[in-house]
């Protein structure tokens, strides 16, 4: 499978002839808003070894997620702990779709059976005796949060290996599914603080689960997973205790701003339901992603077409809720 994500705002620049810094990238769902770090990273000695435990940093991390330390593998993002979870865990796989490419291409690297099964289908197929299965809550690229607690307990029933995807979780008022089903040995919970925290470039993953889990699948992982620059960064977001408050205040506002723009557009027929921080939609007839994105790119915007995930068509673009201006530039380009 070739790698198709949003945020190529490279390419993007160079077929445009322009700069990084003119680049609208409405395609990648980070946070616009950037933590306040009170940190000089000039002042931060890059000869040492982090601390090959990263006692301090998953200290910080526990108590942001409310969980023990014990219970944290870190990984270069959260890509990385999907490669290592298939790698390192038997049984064919049920994917709930669509969902984040990289789960299907590490499935079929490490040889898996993949099943997929169509999230927007009420007559979902079940998986079979203990498999693995793989829900995306809140889901990509539509953004919807699941209450899974019926689907916890089949699962459980069936004693499947559980991975729920809780990236963009962060970004609503709902808690993670790991509270209230921590006693299940083979739950693991993975967590991208890149998306909340708006570093991207800053790889840090956080993969849940009880102890002897976590222990069984990092065993072959390298020693040290982050820099100490990761290391630096996150431990300075963790500690701006008025980011979560003032992210929430602010996608409140544009989300309300950005939904106006997408009703209106004449070429939009559907706006998909969505809990975080951007919108899937269905175009009108007529159009194509394709069509759809060289509008965009009139007014220097980047944004996601959906074509390549399961189960959707290249009708289907995603689009980040971002600032007031990119939202303004957005209604420039489909009401020209």
């Amino acid at each position: 499978m070739a790698k198709a994500h949003g945020g190529d705002i490279y390419t993007f620049a160079k077929n445009k002839g322009i700069g990084l810094d003119q680049v609208i990238d409405l395609s990648s769902n980070i946070n616009p808003l950037r933590p306040m770090i009170n940190i000089d990273f000039n002042m931060i000695d890059p000869r040492p070894y982090p601390d090959i435990n990263y006692k301090i940093l998953k200290k910080a991390i526990s108590k942001h997620y409310g969980i023990l330390s014990q219970n944290i593998a870190l990984f270069n993002g959260a890509s990385a702990a999907i490669f290592t979870l298939m790698r390192e865990l038997d049984g064919d796989v049920y994917l709930y779709a669509p969902l984040y490419s990289e789960y299907e291409r590490a499935c079929k690297l490490y040889g898996k059976s993949v099943t997929l099964i169509n999230r927007f289908k009420t007559n979902k197929k079940e998986p079979k005796q203990g498999s693995i299965v793989i829900f995306v809550n809140p889901s990509t690229p539509d953004g919807k949060y699941h209450d899974l607690e019926n689907m916890m307990q089949m699962w459980i029933d069936k004693s499947c290996t559980i991975i729920i995807d809780e990236s963009f979780l962060e970004f609503t008022p709902f808690n993670s599914i790991y509270k209230k089903f921590a006693y299940y040995p083979k739950l693991f919970v993975l967590k991208s603080m890149t998306k909340f925290f708006s570093c991207a470039g800053i790889r840090v993953g956080v993969l849940i689960g009880e102890q002897k889990s976590i222990d069984m699948i990092t065993k072959r992982e390298p020693s040290w997973m982050i820099s100490r620059g990761d290391e630096f960064y996150i431990l300075g977001a963790l500690k701006d205790k008025t980011f979560e408050k003032r992210t929430k205040e602010h996608f409140k506002k544009e989300r309300k701003r950005l939904l106006k723009v997408l009703e209106k557009a004449p070429q939009i027929n559907k706006i998909y339901p969505s809990d975080v921080n951007f919108f899937m939609v269905e175009l009108s007839q007529g159009w194509s992603a394709k069509s759809f994105a060289k509008l965009c790119a009139k007014e220097n915007i980047l944004i996601r077409d959906c074509s390549n995930f399961d189960f959707l068509s290249d009708t289907h673009v995603r689009v980040a809720i971002k600032t007031k201006e990119e939202t303004k530039a957005l209604k420039k380009a489909l009401f020209a």
